[in-house]
């Protein structure tokens, strides 16, 4: 160990090329958290063993952590009894380095200084690493490994790097993962209590969902004309709108209501998606903004509603033809570059997987929702995927979606942490009118007066709770799904 050292030989590139490395500093954390074990939980949020470059100083940094956490001192003493069999420690010189560390402290006031120094340096020491170890894969062209694929191995490898401390960690002990699920239920209480996720905008949804939780993947599905697109762009900016970040101690900002949004549009383009959000807005119907016919006074309205929307954390992707690999890419550059809280796909069938679209389409799907699961988890956000329902459901005298409706089914069905699906009887009932001025239309006017506007979302699936209905209100006309108008809430959200 060569104690003062700024800078360290690389073993693999020979002394000439020198590692980013403080020593000083990573001594001066150790040395002031052993002075006063406060400053472990100031600094423990964001560093960890491993941005340490000795390893003896990661040995003592994770002990310290241990005794720390278990309410014991963090001292030289407790320290020493902790790690007196491992030999690069008694190397180091033991307890007596421990009492060096102590006693040579330059102060406990820059405790927080030197610990960012020791994590920036490590991630520079990652960045040497990705950008050396993609140098040497980039000078061996093959065909099983394309520049594509290597620059999103990349992409992939920068964002881990980039989110260090918080996502990838390996195994967390129940202690970390119990003060996480209190943290989350103290933000529900915040918002008012109910929620533990994302708002969807929707009363009594979110009562249903308990929100939109990070890591899980909720699967909107429907037969075509059912709405799905409408209500996952309608959550999507519901979301947004919400919107609202708290300042962070370490200068960080943090999403405390509604979320930043990013929005993958495989079928529409983003300039359909923004005429379908502006009708929801200005109360214009979209085909009259799409054909020009609207007037001075609708013309108004659209205008302010732009200006409003204007400022919403929604960021559209209207790229045809993604792959999964793709889709994660883009939007781990989103998450590194803007923010993000919530992915909504539309949809998903119209991914591939990693290779040209198979053969097997059943097993491409289940790379491709495996994929999304993982992403979930990886970002730490709900991921909303839109799904195609298959045919069989015309085949039905009742045509409420069941989760065997799903193609392809098993592994969207096993992979999904919540599968809602729409329905709207309206539109069955609307294709079936028998002939004027019979019995049969008195009959079947009577039934559309009864279902009126009122959309279904069933909740086919649900990990966190029960399964069930709950009713909407539709506007055809807006592409926009609402609050029911319900006299026992009091009738808005």
């Amino acid at each position: 160990m060569a104690d003062g050292a700024t800078n360290a030989p690389n073993k693999n590139q020979g002394t000439e090329d020198k590692l980013p490395v403080s020593l000083d500093a990573e001594q001066a954390i150790l040395g002031a958290l052993l002075f006063d074990n406060e400053i472990f939980y100031r600094v423990s949020t964001f560093l960890k063993a491993e941005h340490f470059f000795d390893p003896v100083h990661q040995m003592i940094f994770e002990a310290a952590g241990d005794l720390i956490n278990s309410g014991r001192l963090g001292s030289p003493v407790t320290i020493d009894t902790y790690l007196a069999t491992k030999q690069g420690y008694l190397d180091a010189g033991g307890k007596r380095y421990l009492e060096t560390l102590a006693a040579n402290v330059p102060s406990t006031a820059g405790a927080t200084d030197y610990a960012k120094i020791v994590f920036d340096l490590s991630v520079c020491r990652g960045l040497m690493s990705i950008g050396s170890e993609m140098t040497e894969r980039a000078k061996i062209a093959t065909l099983d490994d394309s520049p594509t694929q290597q620059l999103q191995d990349a992409e992939q490898a920068l964002y881990k790097l980039a989110e260090t401390g918080k996502y990838g960690g390996g195994f967390v002990n129940l202690r970390s993962a119990l003060t996480e699920a209190i943290e989350i239920a103290n933000a529900a209480i915040k918002r008012g209590g109910g929620l533990a996720g994302i708002s969807t905008g929707l009363r009594d949804l979110d009562r249903q969902l308990g929100g939109l939780h990070p890591s899980d993947l909720i699967i909107l599905a429907g037969r075509p004309s059912m709405g799905k697109s409408s209500l996952g762009v309608n959550i999507g900016v519901n979301a947004a709108k919400a919107w609202r970040a708290e300042k962070q101690p370490d200068g960080s900002m943090k999403t405390v209501e509604g979320g930043k949004v990013g929005l993958f549009t495989l079928e529409m383009s983003a300039e359909q998606i923004a005429t379908r959000i502006i009708s929801e807005f200005a109360r214009v119907p979209s085909e009259k903004i799409r054909r020009g016919e609207i007037e001075q006074e609708e013309f108004d309205k659209i205008y302010h509603a732009t200006r409003e929307l204007e400022t919403l954390p929604l960021y559209i992707d209207d790229t045809g033809g993604l792959s999964i690999a793709q889709v994660a890419a883009r939007a781990r550059r989103l998450k590194r570059q803007h923010g993000l809280d919530l992915l909504i796909i539309d949809y998903i069938q119209l991914l591939t997987g990693s290779g040209k679209r198979s053969d097997n389409r059943v097993q491409e799907m289940t790379e491709i929702s495996q994929g999304l699961k993982a992403l979930a988890k990886e970002l730490n956000v709900p991921i909303i995927g839109l799904a195609q329902l298959s045919r069989q459901v015309e085949q039905r005298e009742d045509k409420r979606p069941q989760l065997a409706d799903l193609r392809e089914s098993g592994s969207i069905e096993q992979d999904a942490d919540v599968v809602l699906f729409v329905f709207r009887e309206k539109y069955y009932l609307g294709r079936s009118e028998p002939r004027e001025g019979t019995e049969e239309h008195i009959a079947w006017q009577a039934k559309m007066d009864q279902v009126g506007d009122t959309a279904e979302v069933i909740i086919g699936k649900q990990r966190h709770g029960p399964i069930g209905k709950v009713d909407l209100h539709f506007e055809e006309k807006f592409t926009k799904f609402s609050n029911l108008a319900d006299d026992r809430f009091g009738g808005g959200y």
